[in-house]
């Protein structure tokens, strides 16, 4: 069923943002075919007010290159809803950052916070300045310009910002420093900070991490057993993708992928999956932001120049999207389908197409517990923000949890994110008998519903 975002008139007059459209339809087009509007109609009109931003900020960023010349970049922080908590989400520097992405990608945080259980709301931000190629002090310059606006729209109990695509841990610790000398306030404003600075151990293993333990609960759920022994593909070689590789390896998987921007390496047959340690020296590549293509391996895989790895993994049991929005498509779903699939779990945001969901949401209801199983991202990927949420925590109460505590705390919201999405999609999803329940619909029904409840209370909408 296809919805129209209405909200006062029609949408001819304003400018088309294709990624929102699409994260607004899938959340949309899920409550409707459900039966939460058949039992409570007053949340359409929640839908209609949580479909736009409590507030959108842009801005310019004016900065200093290396010989002396000045740029300027946009920027943009979206404060979608607050009704929950701060709002939290990360902070993108990318070229094709735009309103359209933040939109989608604060949309979707909304409801990802939510399936924590923590008190977080939902944002996006970033600007589409690229750090490849900067030196390390043009990428300081350009984060104090940045910092010293946002600056005056975020803090602790305001808008907690994180990183994302291009935000890494330096990035964060140019802006903490910019926020603090702009503010005269040490606060726990940002997350992914520096462990000796506020930073919470676990939280750059975090959304890696968190996907895989969500995928062990669908494997178990659905009497496939865990990671062992298990053929995974990753794309991406990012943060994601690399902790994610690393516990699948911990827990006696196979990785056969990992890719990035310009291609996809892929293990050679059964003889050469991916180790630790080639794991290891792929993510040191990728601080010093150097591409696949400089990854030594001795012939080991097979280097795919313009490819993602999905049509050329051979046999796979799990595969994780670990890299950017619409990576796989519905070709390639039908590809990972042939190659015998049984769980796809988004590390990305939106990685897979509105086509590739329909294909696995209908293999789902066609052939019960021997269908592929597919997770979004905004369940399965929540350990990252989580995380975050547990650092804003211990940065409130001046502590710092061993990794023991934190991994464990994970783990717990995994579960619980897991738990919500079925349990949800059994209330609410008519299903035939032994189907698996649809964990898109329960997802994304399951953190409106809190959010919506909480705008309810606070007087945001009402009937």
């Amino acid at each position: 069923m296809h919805l129209q975002l209405q909200v006062n008139g029609d949408m001819s007059d304003l400018p088309s943002e294709p990624e929102f459209e699409q994260a607004y339809q899938e959340l949309a087009s899920t409550l409707e075919e459900s039966t939460l509007f058949e039992k409570h109609p007053e949340y359409r009109t929640a839908l209609k007010v949580c479909a736009i931003p409590e507030r959108v900020i842009q801005f310019r960023v004016v900065w200093e290159d290396d010989q002396g010349s000045l740029r300027v970049n946009r920027a943009y922080r979206v404060q979608f809803n607050s009704a929950l908590g701060p709002y939290k989400g990360g902070l993108r520097f990318h070229p094709t950052v735009n309103l359209s992405i933040l939109k989608f990608l604060g949309f979707e945080q909304i409801f990802k916070n939510a399936l924590t259980g923590l008190n977080m709301g939902g944002g996006k931000g970033g600007s589409d300045f690229d750090p490849k190629g900067k030196s390390d002090n043009e990428i300081r310059r350009f984060c104090h310009a940045f910092m010293r606006e946002l600056s005056k729209h975020i803090g602790s109990d305001t808008d907690v910002p994180a990183g994302d695509i291009g935000v890494s841990g330096r990035e964060i610790g140019y802006m903490f420093g910019a926020y603090r000398h702009a503010r005269n306030r040490w606060e726990g404003v940002l997350t992914g900070k520096g462990l000796a600075w506020g930073g919470s151990l676990i939280r750059p293993e975090a959304t890696g991490y968190g996907v895989v333990y969500y995928v062990e609960h669908m494997l178990q759920h659905a009497g496939r057993g865990g990671f062992s022994g298990k053929r995974v593909a990753i794309s991406g070689s990012g943060n994601v993708a690399q902790y994610a590789a690393l516990k699948v390896i911990e827990l006696g998987a196979t990785v056969v992928s990992l890719s990035d921007s310009r291609g996809a390496l892929v293990a050679i047959d059964d003889g050469a999956p991916f180790t630790a340690e080639h794991v290891e020296k792929i993510a040191a590549l990728k601080v010093d932001r150097r591409a696949l293509t400089d990854f030594d391996h001795g012939g080991r895989y097979r280097y795919i120049e313009g490819a993602r790895p999905w049509t050329h993994v051979g046999k796979v049991d799990v595969a994780l999207p670990c890299a950017t929005q619409n990576e796989v498509s519905k070709e390639e779903a039908e590809a990972l389908m042939d190659a015998g699939v049984l769980v796809v779990a988004e590390g990305s945001n939106m990685g897979c197409t509105q086509g590739a969901i329909d294909l696995f949401e209908a293999q789902r209801r066609q052939k019960g517990k021997e269908s592929v199983w597919y997770a979004p991202g905004k369940a399965a990927n929540c350990g990252g923000v989580a995380v975050s949420g547990l650092e804003m925590a211990q940065n409130s109460q001046r502590l710092s949890w061993t990794t023991e505590e934190v991994d464990e705390k994970l783990k717990g919201i995994m579960k619980q994110a897991f738990t919500a999405g079925v349990e949800t999609a059994q209330r609410y999803v008519k299903a035939s008998e032994g189907e698996l329940p649809s964990l898109v619909a329960g997802s994304n029904i399951a953190g409106f519903v809190k959010v919506a409840q909480a705008m309810h209370d606070q007087g945001d909408w009402w009937v």
